[in-house]
């Protein structure tokens, strides 16, 4: 079973990116092919610490087991900067409540003073919230924030080479703010006669997804219209899917793919760590000039028509959030809310 599985996902090795020329050249070849065919990939000695993971898997973990009252204390609702922890169902996909409770933050700067012209999306940018009973989160999951970033933008370099493009192609997009954006998210387990969305289908906005899973199943992915395949845990591994910015940069040659989360069975829970890189708010997606053999197969952007993507990096992100979390939207952002 495992097998047919992660002949769907393919698994790649970052560690062959500083190997021979011949190893340099085959993960070239392997990262545009999964990102073109699938959209997702298991990696590998990706070079994050494992003894980090562990820990930031263990402080999630210690989170979520805080009495109620004590992560009501940093909601979102309070961030005009979305940041902070949701209850499960508050968050909506497709207009269906997620079976998940989670916990956002973002890269940790001042707020984009305000003016009358300021675009709505500058409100974006802020502090986060944490937690005053565990201050140990903090540290540890800025150090992981850090980590990650690091080493998503040397995939993403590898991603232009990949493509022909220059290696420093997508730098402008992100400068020196990208945006980085964690999830911590527990699935609580749910009843054979509740709703199983532990979170709906959708496709992700920015650059790259990666997904630190524990050993409980849950993540499915839509390799063809309407066939789901289980991306099942790989101890050590991200699982790393295309964003839609990375999809309307290349004209659609990469893939954004669907996925979705089931919840656990009654009695047990899914912890899953998510790290996404983003653009900077301010940036608007060219798109960029492929070599004409890779040009000639790209399928132009999957757009979907109740949710459209837009090339202004700040309002589609903004866009997203809106409509992800009402509660904050109706808060901070109820000027530009169509009624």
């Amino acid at each position: 079973m495992s097998h047919s599985i992660a002949s769907t996902i393919p698994l790649i090795d970052l560690s062959k990116l500083d190997g021979s020329t011949n190893e340099r050249a085959e993960f070239l070849k392997e990262l545009r092919v999964a990102a073109r065919d699938i959209g997702f990939f298991y990696l590998i000695n990706h070079g994050i610490d494992s003894t980090l993971l562990s820990q930031v898997q263990s402080i999630s973990r210690q989170f979520f087991a805080l009495p109620q009252p004590e992560k009501d204390r940093v909601a979102m609702v309070n961030s005009k900067h979305f940041r902070g922890y949701n209850r499960a169902a508050s968050e909506l996909t497709r207009g269906q409540p997620d079976w998940r409770e989670q916990f956002d933050l973002g890269a940790e700067r001042l707020p984009i003073v305000q003016h009358e012209n300021s675009p709505a999306w500058s409100r974006l940018q802020g502090p986060n919230q944490w937690p005053e009973t565990l201050p140990e989160l903090k540290p540890l999951l800025l150090n992981w924030q850090k980590a990650m970033t690091a080493m998503s933008l040397k995939i993403l370099r590898a991603f232009a080479e990949s493509l022909s493009l220059p290696l420093d192609a997508f730098d402008p997009l992100y400068g020196d703010k990208p945006n980085e954006h964690i999830k911590l998210i527990r699935y609580p387990g749910r009843g054979a006669d509740e709703s199983n969305q532990g979170v709906g289908a959708h496709k992700d906005s920015g650059f790259l997804s990666f997904l630190l899973q524990d050993r409980q199943k849950g993540l499915q992915v839509e390799v063809e219209d309407g066939r789901w395949v289980d991306a099942l845990p790989i101890e050590g591994s991200f699982v790393v899917n295309i964003g839609e910015l990375l999809e309307l940069a290349t004209n659609g040659y990469l893939r954004a793919t669907v996925h979705r989360v089931i919840a656990p069975p009654v009695k047990s829970e899914r912890l899953s760590l998510a790290f996404f890189l983003g653009a900077r708010l301010d940036a608007i997606v060219p798109v960029f000039q492929l070599p004409a053999e890779l040009a000639a197969q790209a399928n132009g952007p999957e757009s979907d028509p109740k949710n459209p993507l837009l090339r202004d990096v700040g309002w589609n992100y903004l866009k997203g959030r809106l409509r992800s979390h009402p509660d904050v939207a109706e808060r901070f952002y109820a000027d530009i809310l169509v009624s």
